[in-house]
């Protein structure tokens, strides 16, 4: 099975992964590509509601999901068991993140659905790391993270793919390097403000790079 990136909270046991794998396929190669599925089922669960980030969000539920099978849960659906544990998270995930004030906001996890009164200097890097992105790909995150919320949400998201002759996929992926480097740039920028003042930090911000891979 592809190897996963490693997060200082996951709960995983080499028993309970076992046990998952084998009720996902009895085969090994087809269980590791039904084990890809259902993260990227759970990624994208999370990515549509706003969760972040959502590859975490989804890496949490597996885990939880291991963990009831290797204690003898009985699950008839593993799906279907997953979607429900989802859900579990992200209202654990919303909850934490209504009690944690800006300000303890680590800019390295800046959410592309930001806050609307960050504090400075997480606002002014932002919004100039927002300004030096390329025209096409600010409006492109921007759309993408209009504020909507629910069916609403997935059916802009739906017209925005389709407006753009891509895949859902596809979209989520360029979405996701773009965001990637809006607050690479903005943790940047906000450590150089620590470092020399936030003039010379905002000084410093100049077009963010927008190399694009060719979508599927």
């Amino acid at each position: 099975m592809p190897q996963r990136p490693t997060h200082a909270e996951r709960s995983i046991t080499a028993s309970g992964l076992a046990r998952l794998l084998a009720r996902l396929d009895p085969d090994p190669d087809r269980a590791a590509q039904e084990y890809e599925r259902l993260r990227l089922m759970l990624v994208k669960f999370f990515d549509w509601r706003g969760a972040s980030p959502p590859d975490e969000c989804a890496d949490e539920t597996i885990d939880r999901l291991a963990a009831k099978l290797d204690v003898g849960t009985t699950i008839d659906h593993v799906f279907r068991y997953a979607h429900g544990i989802a859900r579990l998270v992200l209202m654990e995930r919303a909850r934490r993140q209504a009690q944690v004030p800006i300000e303890q906001t680590d800019p390295s996890r800046l959410r592309a659905a930001w806050p609307v009164t960050p504090t400075p200097p997480l606002r002014e890097c932002f919004v100039r790391c927002l300004a030096a992105l390329p025209d096409e790909s600010r409006r492109l995150v921007l759309e993408y993270y209009d504020g909507a919320v629910g069916q609403k949400k997935i059916d802009d998201r739906e017209r925005l793919a389709r407006a753009l002759g891509i895949s859902d996929n596809a979209l989520r992926s360029r979405v996701f390097r773009i965001r990637h480097r809006l607050e690479r740039c903005t943790s940047a920028c906000v450590a150089a403000a620590d470092a020399r003042g936030l003039d010379a930090a905002l000084r410093h911000v100049t077009g963010v790079s927008d190399t694009s891979d060719e979508d599927s």
